[in-house]
């Protein structure tokens, strides 16, 4: 349904699976071998796989918190978007690689549920795309500290509010990794 004309692909997005974004998320490991076994299923079907990649003073670049964990790894012809921001549209080029490969439909994976998942999947719907987040392959650590529910809360309730997310001509979802399809 995306806005975007003649964007009819869709694409996996890998977002901020770092060394240090998930060092301490809640479920690393099932999330982890969720997000792989989509990867093995979108390159099967042909369907493009796109990393993002985070850096700010916390996670320098080339530093080894910044790394994508070494249980994933891009294939030489897969795109990493390098970003700065939350949304990983904002000062990026992530719109010009899903333009070049015709994309308007996002599959979203990663890190962190509350920070960087939900602004990417909200920008993505403000500029066109229709975005179905993997329920069971999203993560985040514990907040609490902070006023943040406890990790599994802040995924739940993401979950539920992105499953019914819409804008004209363009929609949400949740689907849990099983039930993700990469048919064309």
């Amino acid at each position: 349904m995306t806005t975007l004309i003649n964007r009819p692909h869709t694409a996996l997005l890998v977002i901020d699976l770092q060394n240090g974004v998930i060092a301490q998320a809640w479920r690393r490991q099932e999330v982890l071998g969720a997000v792989a076994g989509l990867i093995e299923r979108a390159r099967a079907a042909q369907v493009p796989v796109v990393w993002v990649r985070h850096s700010d003073e916390d996670l320098p670049r080339g530093s080894e918190a910044w790394q994508i964990v070494e249980e994933l790894a891009p294939a030489p012809n897969e795109a990493i978007v390098e970003k700065n921001w939350r949304d990983a549209f904002e000062a990026t080029e992530l719109e010009a690689v899903l333009s070049a490969l015709g994309v308007g439909k996002l599959i979203v994976t990663g890190a962190q549920t509350d920070m960087c998942i939900r602004s990417t999947l909200h920008g993505a719907l403000a500029r066109g795309y229709d975005a179905l987040l993997v329920g069971d392959a999203h993560t985040t650590e514990d907040l609490t500290q902070w006023g943040a529910p406890p990790p599994e809360g802040v995924i739940r309730h993401t979950n539920l509010y992105w499953a019914n997310q819409r804008a004209p001509g363009r929609s949400g979802g949740v689907a849990e990794s099983q039930d993700v399809s990469f048919a064309r």
